[in-house]
């Protein structure tokens, strides 16, 4: 049996390692990583999954359900490289190769420079190693994961709420509200899926938003993004952000990518930047948006209350190409998902 023959016949296993990855947290430093244990005749015999930092990781949480005898001869089907570094917990290359099983079978490499590596040392170990089983679909659950191990920032995630002719605002300023219920309830659950949202200065002192995520009745969501303030003016200590749940993190400058590297040193790898068009505009321009949500309402408002500002674009040739991924009604609303076209991934 060739290679590629090989690895289908384990996609059925790698398929349900996703569906089981799919069940730990996405708000850890972490990636979700689910893993199936075969016998020798290809039959499941133990299942596990990585439930968040400091946890077993997937494949240990496995093994855990085994005997040493099942374990020996094994094949572990996993979504991701089994890492190859001692952090919280030990490699779990080196526990695989303890185990004495026979094959790995994963899905995408582990893209951390400290953590990669595993594959090559079951190899050198003597140990079958498979890669490549279904990779697209298990890089489509961690993408936002993936990326931010990459560039070593959160993946950004940009938001605002417009106006069909590109207002955020009435001329007297006034923009509650431009978007409909059901999209003002939309942009919670994003809240929720994010591990931090991100406003400047200015949105702080014009608004004094709570910054947390709520359902429609106005309970908070179980999962509440990290609080983080962008800018040089100082904030009022009776501002709402410091009655969030969690403590806010406040970036004392107006720099984006060392702000962004401080989000991640914090453990943030998703941020959801929800601030007003110059904090949009600047993370856009400086080519740090990954993804736009762009809700927009069908008015008119004309005036200069743009939803963006300047991007630093004098012509055409000039422009920031969008990739729109999907377009959803939400009642009278339309939200577009884009993404900027990127050249540094």
């Amino acid at each position: 049996m060739d290679k590629t023959a090989e690895s289908q016949g384990y996609e059925p296993a790698m398929r349900r390692a996703i569906e089981l990855a799919a069940l730990g947290s996405r708000h850890t430093i972490n990636p979700q990583v689910g893993c199936v244990v075969l016998d020798a005749e290809g039959n499941t015999i133990a299942e596990g999954w990585h439930r968040g930092s400091g946890t077993a990781h997937a494949e240990i949480d496995a093994m855990s359900r085994l005997t040493p005898e099942q374990a020996q001869g094994s094949t572990f089907v996993v979504t991701l490289e089994p890492c190859n570094h001692t952090g919280r917990t030990s490699p779990c290359s080196l526990a695989l190769i303890t185990a004495g099983i026979a094959r790995v079978v994963f899905a995408t490499d582990d893209p951390g420079k400290q953590s990669s590596g595993g594959a090559e040392r079951l190899r050198e170990a003597g140990i079958e190693v498979i890669g490549g089983v279904l990779r697209d679909e298990v890089e489509e659950l961690i993408a936002e994961w993936m990326l931010a191990i990459r560039l070593g920032r959160p993946h950004v995630t940009v938001k605002w709420a417009s106006s069909l002719d590109g207002r955020a605002a009435a001329n007297d300023g006034s923009s509650q509200w431009i978007s409909g219920a059901r999209s003002r309830a939309r942009v919670h659950e994003q809240r929720a899926a994010a591990d931090a949202i991100v406003v400047g200065t200015g949105t702080v002192l014009a608004d004094n938003p709570a910054l947390t995520a709520r359902t429609p009745q106005g309970d908070l969501h179980n999962h509440q993004p990290i609080p983080v303030v962008i800018g040089k003016r100082k904030i009022p200590g009776d501002a709402l952000v410091h009655q969030h749940p969690l403590e806010a993190l406040v970036v004392g400058h107006n720099d984006l990518h060392a702000a962004l590297s401080e989000m991640y040193d914090n453990g943030i790898r998703t941020a959801f930047v929800e601030g007003g068009p110059t904090l949009a505009s600047a993370f856009i321009a400086a080519g740090l948006a990954d993804r736009l949500y762009i809700y927009q309402a069908p008015m008119l408002l004309g005036g200069d209350k743009m939803a963006l500002g300047d991007l630093g674009i004098s012509t055409l040739s000039e422009r920031i190409d969008l990739e729109i991924s999907s377009v959803e009604q939400l009642d009278s609303d339309i939200l577009i998902t884009a993404q900027p076209t990127r050249k540094d991934v």
